[in-house]
């Protein structure tokens, strides 16, 4: 995916609150008990807060999903602590559909997934559908090839565990564009 492409998608995107209007009450509420529910540690926020190097998350979503419900606010409250460094930017999957058909997952029209992008817009990553510990989670609960519906935010070792491997893939992220020779030239770092 060329920048340019991806630098016309993230500014369509909306911000996170504007992104929850587009709900109905009832799924505004499930979104917002699960970001009332994350809780950052002292050194996640430290962490994030420490980053330098700007990253664009733009956030494929679609806010009936209930894997999103589940994930997507984790990524919210992480990037409250460093706004300068982490923007969040939404777009319905169904709305977009040039974008969501180049990322299909395992054959299927997965959300949320998320494109992680430098400053500039060039891509560096693709991560979704699930975390590894959404995985496991929802292995160990067997819930087979249905979508949960997010109606209960997920208990907190569950939340916690998937919100470290989102933080886990943002410091990758991180440390890949501070490492970057093209942005470490760019800023005489």
């Amino acid at each position: 995916m060329q920048a340019s492409y991806l630098a016309e998608k993230f500014a369509l995107a909306v911000p996170y609150e504007r992104y929850l209007r587009t709900g109905t009450g009832e799924q505004q509420r499930r979104w917002q008990q699960v970001y009332d529910a994350v809780i950052l540690s002292d050194a996640q926020r430290d962490l994030l807060s420490n980053f330098t190097r700007t990253m664009k998350l733009l956030v494929v979503s679609g806010i009936w999903c209930g894997d999103c419900v589940q994930q997507v606010p984790l990524l919210e409250r992480c990037a409250e602590v460093n706004p300068a460094a982490i923007e969040t930017r939404y777009l319905d999957r169904d709305e977009q559909r040039d974008l969501s058909a180049s990322l299909r997952i395992n054959g299927g029209d997965r959300v949320p997934v998320v494109l992680f992008l430098a400053e500039d817009h060039e891509l560096c990553a693709v991560y979704g559908d699930r975390t590894l510990n959404r995985y496991r989670a929802l292995a160990a609960k067997q819930l087979g090839i249905s979508c949960p519906l997010g109606i209960t935010a997920p208990d907190q070792s569950e939340l916690a565990a998937t919100l470290q491997d989102w933080i886990n893939e943002l410091e990758r992220i991180q440390w890949m564009l501070r490492l970057s020779a093209r942005l470490r030239q760019k800023h005489g770092d």
